[in-house]
């Protein structure tokens, strides 16, 4: 790992993300969940401030050493007990199967390898009737966007920690077995090649998966 993946790119990861934009959209999405609750990809707990008295715990997942050391930071101010497991969200997660209330990710998906098999884990670990709540950024509709964001994804994803610009999110919730249940689509201000939100709650089709 390079010393611009292990440093740098953590606190760049922390400034761009903490904005009175995102906070807006936060403030939508991270309430809402109840309960045990595993947030995958984590990063630097950004969402920590945002979860309401509902929650009773928080799991959070990130396989960075540096992100995970932020957000241990937050969780010592958090109101309520947090667990970070330093891990990819695609490996097995040490909890049992419909053992966590909701799920919340926010502006992960596009960095995980395989976002697919992640939110399979997530699915295992989610009890019936739980919800996925979810913020992403990822392909536009328009293709005069979506043909940019195919061109830039490539050099992109090298200087952003591996973050996709151009994923559906949709796509990927549905084929992980959710059905999505609300999906609507804000733009934040900035690149429109980074900025078409999917924004939603989704919920488990059938049995989770192995």
């Amino acid at each position: 790992m390079s010393l611009y993946q292990r440093w740098v790119l953590p606190r760049l990861l922390d400034f761009a993300m903490n904005n009175a934009d995102m906070e807006h959209v936060r403030r939508q999405v991270v309430p809402r969940a109840k309960g045990v609750t595993l947030e995958l990809g984590i990063g630097s707990g950004l969402n920590l401030a945002f979860y309401s008295s509902e929650v009773t715990r928080v799991v959070g997942v990130d396989p960075s050493p540096e992100l995970h050391e932020m957000a241990r930071r937050r969780a010592e101010r958090a109101s309520r007990p947090v667990e970070l497991l330093l891990q990819s969200a695609e490996q097995r997660l040490p909890l049992a199967d419909a053992s966590v209330d909701t799920v919340v990710v926010t502006w992960s998906l596009c960095s995980i390898p395989d976002p697919v098999r992640a939110l399979e884990q997530a699915r295992r670990v989610l009890r019936p009737g739980g919800d996925l709540l979810f913020v992403e950024h990822g392909r536009a509709p328009a293709p005069r966007v979506s043909v940019w964001q195919d061109r830039l994804n490539p050099l992109w994803k090298r200087i952003a920690g591996g973050c996709n610009m151009n994923r559906a999110m949709d796509a990927l919730i549905r084929s992980a077995g959710f059905e999505i249940e609300e999906l609507s689509h804000p733009e934040l201000s900035g690149p429109k090649v980074l900025t078409y939100l999917y924004l939603g709650r989704a919920r488990a089709l059938s049995a989770p998966a192995p």
